[in-house]
This record gives C-alpha cells, structure tokens and sequence, in this order.
C-alpha cells in the first residue's frame, strides 16, 4: 500500500498512528506531497477529486480518501483488537468523539491556511475567530467528558491527541493546556506512545 501524506497534517498523522498501532506500517510505502489551497497538486487531484490528503492507494490499484475511511479500512486488516468498536454503544459514541476531533483538525486546518496563505490585507478576522470558537468549544467539550477518553485505546483516542498535537504544532498561542486539564493529562500520556512519537511533526 502507498500512503500519500504530509507530515505537518493532522488528519494523515491519524492515519500514520492508527497503522502503527495496527502493525500495518511496515506494509505502507510513505509518500510524502504538499498539500495547498492556491496552489495545484496534479498526483493528488488525480487521484482525489477533493484533492485533499490523506490518500490511500491499495496493491490492486484502488483509491482509498479520506483519512476515515482509510482508518476503518485499515481497522479491518489486523488481528490486534479493533480501534474502531463493534458494539453499538460504545461504537456511536466513539465515533462521534472522533468527528468532534475530525471537527477540531478541520477548523484549525482552514484557519493555518487563511493566516499562511492570504495576505495579511485580505485576511477576514471574525471568521477566524469564528473557527477558533469552534475548537475552544470542541475542546470544552472533552474536557468535560474526559471519562471517556479512558479505556483501551481507540480511533476517537487517536483522533484526538492527533488534533491537540496540531494545536500545539501550529496554534501555541492559544495556549489551550492552561484550560483544559483534563486533556493536558491525556494529551500527555498519549504523547508517550511510540505511533505518537515517531509521528509528531517536526
């Protein structure tokens, strides 16, 4: 398999941390690429009408986006126990905590790209904001229901420790380990792990 990815996206970390933990890594063929709103990337757009990363490419040739449904994909290759639980339950909750991280990646993803690649003259503040507003109340929300962020480890888990990896990558100043203690305890415990490890953006 060949993963198209960059190494500063959150969503491709995802992805990058869920086949470590799966033992699927060694079966992925890296492959770096950058990924621009204003400007084209002809392999990716080939590939993914979207032209977003991360993009899977199967040993048959088929074409798997976005990060997912190429971690549930992924999920369904292995014998370790399953990231993506089975049981109702627990499955809907999970992977509505792993949207709310997905929401997280996108907000500050789009904001990295409006304060990176627009002019500053041309930059629209209040919709800025209006994006930070969205991860703040994200962010408020685990924090309030950090019990579930206990247990085995799961794609919700993943999701959200790539998303906070992020922010402290690209967003130190909204200083969020200062209002969120219960994240920063399993921010920093997740942080321990070697898919983290080896993943984390330099």
């Amino acid at each position: 398999m060949q993963l198209i990815y960059a190494p500063a996206s959150p969503f491709a970390r995802k992805v990058r941390v869920l086949a470590s933990e799966t033992g699927l890594l060694p079966r992925m063929q890296l492959i770096e690429t950058a990924v621009l709103p204003v400007s084209l990337n002809e392999r990716v757009n080939t590939l993914n009408p979207l032209g977003k990363i991360p993009v899977l490419m199967l040993d048959d040739g088929e074409v798997l986006y976005d990060s997912r449904v190429i971690c549930e994909y992924l999920d369904s290759l292995h014998d370790r126990p399953k990231l993506f639980p089975a049981e109702p339950a627990i499955r809907w909750k999970t992977l509505r905590l792993a949207a709310l991280a997905d929401g997280v990646m996108e907000a500050a993803v789009i904001t990295r790209y409006e304060r990176a690649a627009r002019p500053m003259e041309r930059q629209w503040d209040d919709w800025i904001d209006g994006q930070l507003g969205k991860v703040r109340r994200a962010l408020s929300a685990l924090n309030d229901d950090s019990e579930s962020l206990q247990g085995p480890l799961d794609i919700a888990q993943i999701g959200i420790a790539c998303a906070l990896g992020y922010l402290d990558f690209r967003f130190a100043e909204l200083s969020w380990r200062n209002e969120f203690p219960a994240l920063v305890t399993f921010q920093d415990a997740l942080s321990q792990r070697e898919s983290m490890q080896l993943s984390e953006p330099a």
